[in-house]
């Protein structure tokens, strides 16, 4: 663990590096963060306009579970970004270097990029949440704190686990890409109460690909709207399940793996 801990530190510093020689770039792309996701917030304000709640949500709830929802998003994207670029390594036959490699594969393929433009996500969802919280009958504990946590790294870790299953994906298929993209965008359901969705959409987001349980659950826990016992159980399981299955599919994926032979 410390070897790879060492290896990762080194990593890092190399990419920051790269990225302070295009200080321009950087901005760019987070200021594109905080634009894309200050429409999505202007959006809900003007819904609100014309009516007092959303299924039982007011407007300073559905500003918590905003911003809440870019933590483990934006979490995800500052560290495994990475994951996206596997199928076209696999056509390109760019992953027999990390195959050469004495690391483990998976791990350079993660610690490659660090996506510094996802502290736009995160700013913007700190800034909303401290904006709610007040407004919000929360009682925030130390141990609500620590709960808050938990539920930011395991959402964080159903976002990889699901983006590393439809990656690996690229290994018997020619692109996988519009599949991750498919997949990944249905999380934008929870951006909002997932209740306010049909029965079916409400089946698929938190029993088939479970992103319910990236924000829209760990949110009612926070604001006492539901049981958090059942909803951290329900998290555990889900990513307990899901990485098993994204580890497995991976090594499976490395061991079929053709170079180009080039």
């Amino acid at each position: 663990m410390k070897h790879y801990l060492s290896i990762y530190v080194k990593f890092l510093a190399q990419h920051l590096k790269r990225m302070l020689q295009y200080r321009a770039d950087f901005l760019i792309g987070a200021g594109s963060f905080l634009v894309i996701q200050a429409s999505g917030i202007m959006f809900i304000a003007l819904v609100f306009t014309q009516i007092p709640d959303l299924n039982g949500w007011s407007l300073d709830e559905m500003i918590f579970l905003y911003g809440y929802f870019q933590l483990p998003r934006g979490l995800d994207h500052l560290l495994t970004d990475n994951i996206w670029l596997i199928p076209s390594r696999v056509r390109r036959g760019d992953i027999d270097r990390y195959l050469l490699r004495p690391i483990n594969p998976l791990f350079q393929v993660i610690v490659e990029r660090f996506q510094i433009e996802a502290f736009g996500e995160l700013a913007i969802g700190i800034i909303l949440v401290a904006y709610a919280i007040p407004r919000l009958a929360i009682v925030w504990t130390p141990l609500t704190i620590l709960l808050a946590l938990v539920f930011i790294l395991l959402g964080s870790l159903i976002y990889t686990s699901i983006k590393l299953i439809t990656a690996s994906i690229g290994f018997w298929v020619i692109n996988s890409m519009p599949i991750m993209t498919t997949v990944y965008n249905i999380a934008d359901f929870s951006k909002y109460p997932t209740t306010i969705f049909p029965k079916l959409i409400q089946a698929v987001v938190t029993y088939m690909i479970p992103f319910a349980f990236v924000s829209f659950l760990p949110a009612t826990a926070l604001m006492n709207k539901a049981d958090s016992t059942g909803i951290l159980v329900g998290s555990i399981v889900a990513v307990s399940l899901l990485s098993l299955l994204a580890y497995r599919l991976w090594l499976k994926g490395l061991a079929s793996y053709q170079s180009v032979g080039n």
